[in-house]
């Protein structure tokens, strides 16, 4: 996703570049990169002293070894532990397919214990953080915009969301976890809640095929090989929950981060509405009368899709609002200033049907024009773009305002409820 851009300050003065884009192709740019809770508070308490003993040090450090205790290293000046990561773990960072298997669970999560204990580090030292950050994104991602994920990056994905639930990140990782869930933007999207129904933490291709329908669960403009993270699945009386809300939340502190999610969700929309047909509709949906005679309006989806879509940017701004106020986003104005730096612009709807279904690593890899108005206004960023589309596509307009509201409505929602 290009980290939501490369590194450059979005020109928000300017006007909007709308001219007709061409819809996403091979040949188009793809993403862009840049133990026991009282048992360690312990053995931190013990080194701190033993510190000032230096011959006692060196004796329990070699005992400690012995016993196979993780290396725990203090700064200069700093009297936090900090854990050092190893060798093995920074090379995987340049080997894709190795990090995807040390971070594969298994269709069991027999390994899940292992995903944890490679990245849960509650401070790294030096650049560890951003070290994880890129081995999370390098097992993660599909090997080419045009490539479709396999099923052991998607159980992958699903791994990092469970390990990292209810987990503080250190600093430098979260870029490179936005970059997994900005790669799965369909898959998070989806994600009502662990469901017992979830058999598995990733569902292969086949099984993600529209019924006679036109519908299948897994969403709409389906890449037809490509696997699905299934956030949803649970294991019963394990406790495991892999919520990308959660995720979410954590990750809209660090400006890159939130740049890089804000982007997925605006690409995420242009890429869903240039596949609409002609009314505003899934052309690929046609429900038929339930033997109640009821019959599911054929928008139904489409609206479903549109209020997801909408609490997700909601959601964004929601913590943006509450960080600023509890202080742990100490200065908006140079969050926001970063988050700009970060983005890339505005992305539109092309404005004639596409009928491409490519894969989701593609839906970013798209032109984009320059912002207008403030990047941060959030609500007048998705209706314009909208509007746009709207417009070009000669979209009837009580099918356009009821699209608008949807949005409008939602959007709102999600702002309020956590403000």
């Amino acid at each position: 996703m290009h980290d939501g851009g490369e590194a450059r300050e979005a020109d928000t003065d300017g006007d909007d570049d709308l001219r007709q884009h061409a819809p996403p192709g091979e040949d188009q740019e793809g993403d862009g990169q840049e133990g026991d809770g009282q048992e360690g508070d312990d053995r931190r308490g013990l080194l701190a002293r033993l510190r000032k003993h230096r011959l006692l040090a060196s004796a329990v450090g070699l005992a400690l070894l012995a016993a196979a205790v993780p290396i725990v290293l203090v700064g200069a000046g700093d009297d936090t532990p900090c854990q050092k990561i190893p060798s093995s773990t920074r090379a995987l960072v340049r080997d894709p397919a190795a990090a995807t298997r040390a971070l594969d669970p298994g269709d069991d999560l027999a390994r899940l214990d292992a995903v944890r204990a490679l990245l849960v580090h509650e401070h790294p030292c030096g650049d560890g953080g951003k070290v994880l950050g890129e081995v999370v994104d390098a097992g993660t991602r599909a090997t080419g915009i045009e490539n479709p994920h396999t099923p052991a990056q998607a159980r992958s994905a699903f791994a990092v969301a469970a390990v990292l639930n209810d987990t503080e990140l250190p600093d430098g990782m979260a870029p490179g976890v936005a970059r997994m869930l900005a790669q799965y933007i369909v898959d998070q999207h989806r994600y009502g809640g662990s469901d017992k129904d979830a058999v598995r933490p990733a569902v292969p291709a086949e099984l993600t095929t529209p019924d006679d329908e036109g519908w299948t669960t897994y969403g709409r403009f389906l890449a037809p090989d490509e696997a699905h993270a299934d956030f949803e699945h649970t294991q019963p009386y394990s406790g495991i929950k892999a919520d990308p809300e959660y995720l979410v939340a954590e990750l809209a502190k660090d400006p890159q981060a939130f740049a890089i999610l804000y982007a997925a969700e605006r690409a995420w929309l242009a890429y869903y509405l240039e596949r609409l047909d002609g009314q505003g509709r899934d052309p690929d949906y046609h429900p038929k009368p339930g033997k109640d005679r009821f019959e599911t309006p054929d928008t139904y989806w489409v609206d479903s899709d549109l209020e997801h879509m909408a609490d997700r940017v909601g959601a964004l701004m929601r913590y943006r609002a509450r960080y600023a106020r509890d202080g742990a986003i100490p200065d908006v104005t140079a969050f926001d200033k970063t988050v700009r730096r970060y983005t890339r612009g505005v992305y539109l709807a092309h404005t004639a049907q596409v009928t491409t279904r490519p894969p989701m690593a593609g839906i970013t890899g798209r032109p984009e024009g320059r912002v207008r108005g403030d990047l941060m206004d959030a609500r007048h960023q998705l209706l314009r773009v909208v509007a746009f589309w709207a417009t070009a596509r000669k979209i009837p307009k009580a099918r356009a305002a009821a699209m608008r509201q949807v949005i409008d409505d939602r959007y709102v929602r999600a702002l309020w409820l956590t403000i």
